[in-house]
């Protein structure tokens, strides 16, 4: 049994906003996905993917006005744009990194909006992976949320290509109750000792490298944050096999690297009225562990290499 440690000390990290010259020797960012075109090409001329997913986070479903920039009513034909963009590439899955709904603080019309947006979620040609959000069980209780979709359970690995994927539920209170009917505190978001022993195991028994789903940030210490943030990347760490993280919940694009695993924070889809903003990706997996993000509309186009030396 893995024993859980507390009170590591902070790691050394690359602030985006102030070393763009290390990030792009270790990681080479690019801007772009204007217009909501993507562009496929490999990372470098000749190559050809392994694998890619389609990603997209805090989409928000919800019949209420617009409040924080926040457009719930835009968020089912923003979706319906990505998933006709995902439709078009062979993908192995597409990825949903939490938050699919924003509650209605009623049961029955929680439900009734998961229903709506994952009639739209469900023309997705590719399987599809679900991560828990804290408005996704604001209201509905984990359970609830898995019986309308095609989620099997709140934390699970998967494997594509030779490439692990793990789904990380951090939607636990400190004092270790999950998320339901009204107890959540989105402030308050844990990954319990527990599933860091499933993590752990699962990490030392990957066939290859290591992807990791996550809607609460790993990589700060922030309100968006896991509260044991710094416990999660100790077992990422320990295991010297995960190549990035992609999370959610800040609403913002964002980056950090941390011990040699990219941090890769995704735009949210509900912010800003449709049609002009919206927020989705397709990565492509690389033999050589490089994950390249190609973004549509707000998201930023990012090509994360594996770090050397």
């Amino acid at each position: 049994m893995m024993r859980v440690m507390s009170n590591y000390p902070e790691p050394t990290r690359i602030n985006p906003t102030v070393s763009r010259r290390a990030f792009v020797q270790g990681s080479a960012l690019v801007l772009g996905g204007l217009g909501g075109m993507c562009r496929l090409h490999a990372a470098e001329p000749g190559r050809d993917a392994k694998f890619q997913f389609g990603i997209v986070t805090d989409i928000h479903h919800g019949d209420k006005p617009m409040r924080i920039n926040r457009y719930y009513r835009d968020s089912r034909q923003k979706l319906a744009r990505a998933v006709d963009a995902f439709n078009q590439s062979d993908l192995a899955f597409v990825a949903q990194l939490g938050d699919l709904i924003d509650t209605t603080h009623s049961t029955a019309g929680d439900i009734e909006q998961l229903k709506t947006i994952e009639k739209v979620m469900s023309r997705c040609r590719a399987p599809r992976h679900y991560v828990l959000g804290n408005h996704c069980v604001e209201q509905l209780t984990k359970d609830e949320f898995m019986q309308h979709t095609p989620m099997r359970s709140p934390h699970e690995a998967v494997d594509h290509g030779g490439v692990r994927v793990i789904s990380l539920d951090a939607c636990y209170r400190s004092d270790g109750a999950p998320y339901q009917r009204g107890n959540a505190k989105w402030d308050d978001a844990n990954v319990p000792p527990s599933q860091l022993e499933w993590l752990a195991s699962q990490l030392a028994k990957s066939p290859g490298p290591v992807i990791v789903l996550a809607h609460q940030r790993l990589d700060e210490h922030g309100k968006h944050s896991t509260r044991n943030a710094s416990q999660v990347r100790h077992v990422l760490e320990q295991a010297g096999n995960v190549a990035a993280v992609f999370q959610g919940h800040s609403h913002k694009n964002d980056y950090q690297q941390i011990a040699g695993i990219h941090y890769c924070t995704l735009v949210a889809l509900v912010e800003g009225p449709a049609p002009k903003n919206n927020g989705y990706g397709i990565v492509s997996v690389y033999d050589d562990s490089t994950l390249r993000v190609h973004g549509f509309v707000n998201q930023i186009d990012r090509v994360m290499k594996p770090l050397t030396g």
